[in-house]
C-alpha cells in the first residue's frame, strides 16, 4: 500500500470522526440598517454567538465579514460577502467553515439561497448555524427549501406592510422617504417625522429663485452657483458633475411645499412641511424648463469678452468668427478670426478693437430720422390694440372655463356625497382635488392689471433703440445682444479688415419706417394702416 493511500484513508478516518477538522473558522454577520451596524449591538450578538458554535466545535476563528445589505437579489452585490468569497479564493490551500447566526442571514430569496449554497459547495466551504443543522441530504434540501420560502415570504410581507405605511403618510402630505438635500428629517411631537429646511436649504433657495428669474439661465449656471456656495462637499467633482442632480431639484415639489410619488399613485398634493420656495416660483421654473419662457436656446460660447462671436462672417467662406485670447510676449491679445478648413482667411486675426469699434461706428450712423418717429409710434399702438384684444380674448376664454371647472367641482362633490363605495369615494376625491387645484391656478389675481405701464415702457425701449442704437447696446448684457442684433439686422453682417463692414447704410429695423415714409402719402390710405388722427388730418388738409 502507498503512503499517500494511506494518507487519505487516514484523513478520511479523521473527517468521518470530525468533520471540520483542519478547518478555518469564517463568521458572517448582516444587520438591516446603518444604524444598527453604528450602535453595534445587533452585529456584537451575532459575532459572539457564532464564535460560541465555533468553539463548541474545535474550529479556529480568524476572521469576521459585516454586512449591511437589506432585502434580496444578486449576493455578489453585497459588500461583504464579495469580500469574503475573495478572502477564501485568495487562500486555495486552506479549508473554512463560515457560521452564520441564522439561516436567514444567507439570502432571503430562495433563487439566490441556493445560488450561493451551489458557491459555497464549489469551494468546499462548510456552513454553520446555531439556530439550523444544515443536511445535504434529499430531505435536508427539502427542509432547507421550506426554510428559504418562509424567509422570502416574511420579506415580502413585510415590505408590502412598509409601503402601505409610507403610501398612507404620502397621502396625508408628509415626505416619507427619509431626509432630503436642503432638509432636516426632525421628530415633531404633533406630526412625527418632518422635513424642515436648514442652512443647505437657504442656498437652494437662492439658487431656485436665481432660476426662476432668468438670473441663471442653464441648469449648468445653477451648478456651478451651488458649487461655488459649497453646497456639495465633494472637492475632487466639478459643478458638471451634478448636473443631474440639478435637474432632479428643479422639478422636485417637495421644495415648493407638496409631496407627490408617481410609482405608488400619489398625485401631487400639498405637504405638511415648509416649501423653500413659493409654488408660483416652482410654477415658473417648470415653464422655463419647458422652454416657455426661456425661448430659443442660448448659445454655450456666449460671453462678454467676445460680444460678437458667432455673429460676424468671414468675408472669404461666409462662416461665422470665432474669438479667443491669443498669447503675446507680456499679455494676451483679443482676436477675431475665421476657423474654416480650407478657407483662404483661416486664422487670420482681426483685433477685437478694431471690429467692435467698426460695429459701434455702424450703428451710430443709423439713428432715425425725426420725420418718422410718428410712424413708429402709430404701428407700435396699432399692434399693441391687437395684443391687447387678443389678451382680453384669453380672459374671457379663461373665465367661461373658470365657470365650467366650478360646475364641475360642484358636480364631483355631490357624487362623492352620495355614493356608498370608499373606492369610488376615493376616486371622486382625487378628481376634486386636481379640480381644485386647476381652479386655483387658472384663477385671475385680484388686482387689475394696468397695460398703461408696460406700453409706455415698451414703446420707450422700442424707439429708444431706433433712435440711439450704440447707447442700447453697449447697455446690454451678452445674451441681450444675441437677441439684440437680430432686431437691427436681417442676417449676419461680412467683416474684413481693409473695407470694415460688408452692409447698407442703414440697419434694416430703421429702413423699414424710412422706406414707408418716402413714399407718398396719397398712394397709401392712412385708414389702412390706423384710425386717422388729428395729427394726420390736419397733414392731409394742408396738402
Amino acid at each position: 500500500m502507498s503512503i499517500q493511500k494511506v494518507r487519505k484513508e487516514f484523513q478520511q478516518i479523521v473527517e468521518d470522526a470530525n468533520p471540520y477538522a483542519g478547518r478555518e473558522g469564517l463568521v458572517y454577520v448582516r444587520v438591516s440598517s446603518k444604524r444598527q451596524e453604528k450602535e453595534g449591538h445587533g452585529r456584537e450578538s451575532q459575532e459572539e454567538r457564532c464564535k460560541q458554535d465555533l468553539r463548541s466545535i474545535g474550529v479556529p476563528f480568524v476572521k469576521t465579514f459585516p454586512d449591511t445589505f437589506t432585502g434580496a437579489g444578486d449576493f455578489m452585490l453585497r459588500p461583504a460577502m464579495r469580500a469574503m468569497l475573495a478572502y477564501i479564493d485568495a487562500h486555495p490551500h486552506k479549508k473554512f467553515v463560515v457560521d452564520l447566526d441564522d439561516l436567514k442571514r444567507l439570502a432571503r430569496d430562495v433563487n439566490a439561497h441556493f445560488k450561493l449554497r451551489a458557491a459555497f459547495k464549489i469551494r468546499d466551504i462548510k456552513l454553520r448555524c446555531p439556530n439550523y443543522n444544515f443536511d445535504e441530504s434529499e430531505e435536508g434540501e427539502f427542509v432547507e427549501l421550506i426554510f428559504a420560502g418562509q424567509a422570502q415570504l416574511e420579506r415580502k410581507q413585510n415590505r408590502r406592510q412598509v409601503i402601505q405605511k409610507m403610501k398612507a403618510r404620502l397621502e396625508l402630505g408628509y415626505w416619507s422617504f427619509g431626509g432630503k438635500r436642503g432638509y432636516d428629517m426632525i421628530k415633531d411631537p404633533l406630526h412625527g417625522k418632518l422635513l424642515v429646511p436648514n442652512k443647505d436649504g437657504r442656498i437652494l433657495k437662492e439658487a431656485l429663485e436665481a432660476f426662476a428669474s432668468g438670473n441663471l439661465i442653464r441648469k449648468v449656471d445653477v451648478a456651478r452657483f451651488l458649487f461655488k456656495r459649497k453646497y456639495w462637499k465633494n472637492s475632487k467633482r466639478t459643478a458638471e458633475h451634478y448636473l443631474d442632480e440639478v435637474s432632479a431639484m428643479l422639478q422636485d415639489v417637495v421644495h415648493c411645499g407638496d409631496v407627490e410619488y408617481a410609482p405608488w399613485g400619489i398625485a401631487r398634493r400639498k405637504g405638511r412641511h415648509r416649501g423653500i420656495i413659493s409654488v408660483e416660483t416652482f410654477e415658473l421654473i417648470q415653464k422655463r424648463l419647458r422652454k416657455e419662457v426661456s425661448g430659443t436656446r442660448i448659445r454655450r460660447d456666449v460671453s462678454s469678452d467676445f460680444s460678437l462671436r458667432g455673429l460676424v462672417l468671414c468675408p472669404e467662406c461666409k462662416q461665422k468668427l470665432t474669438g479667443a485670447f491669443c498669447k503675446g510676449r507680456s499679455k494676451t491679445y483679443p482676436y477675431y478670426y475665421c476657423m474654416t478648413k480650407g478657407c483662404a482667411l483661416r486664422s487670420k486675426m482681426l483685433s477685437k478693437a478694431d471690429l467692435e469699434s467698426d460695429f459701434d461706428t455702424l450703428l451710430r450712423r443709423n439713428r432715425l430720422k425725426a420725420e418718422t418717429d410718428e410712424l413708429v409710434q402709430l404701428t407700435f399702438e396699432r399692434v399693441w390694440k391687437q395684443e391687447v384684444v387678443g389678451l382680453k380674448q384669453q380672459e374671457n376664454l379663461n373665465a367661461r372655463r373658470q365657470e365650467q371647472l366650478q360646475d364641475k367641482l360642484r358636480e364631483l362633490t355631490e357624487l362623492a356625497r352620495t355614493t356608498r363605495s370608499d373606492a369610488v369615494r376615493r376616486a371622486y376625491e382625487e378628481q376634486i382635488e386636481a379640480t381644485a387645484k386647476e381652479i386655483e391656478q387658472g384663477s385671475p389675481s385680484g388686482s387689475k392689471r394696468d397695460l398703461a405701464v408696460p406700453y409706455r415702457t415698451a414703446l420707450a425701449k422700442s424707439t429708444g433703440m431706433l433712435k440711439n442704437p450704440v447707447m442700447i447696446w453697449q447697455k446690454a448684457g451678452p445674451q441681450e445682444k444675441q437677441r439684440l442684433y437680430f432686431f437691427l439686422f436681417d442676417e449676419r453682417l461680412p467683416y474684413t479688415k481693409c473695407d470694415g463692414f460688408r452692409t447698407a447704410n442703414s440697419l434694416s429695423s430703421t429702413r423699414l419706417f424710412e422706406e414707408f415714409c418716402e413714399q407718398n402719402s396719397d398712394d397709401v390710405d392712412p385708414t389702412g394702416i390706423e384710425p386717422v388722427t388729428s395729427s394726420l388730418q390736419m397733414r392731409r388738409s394742408t396738402k
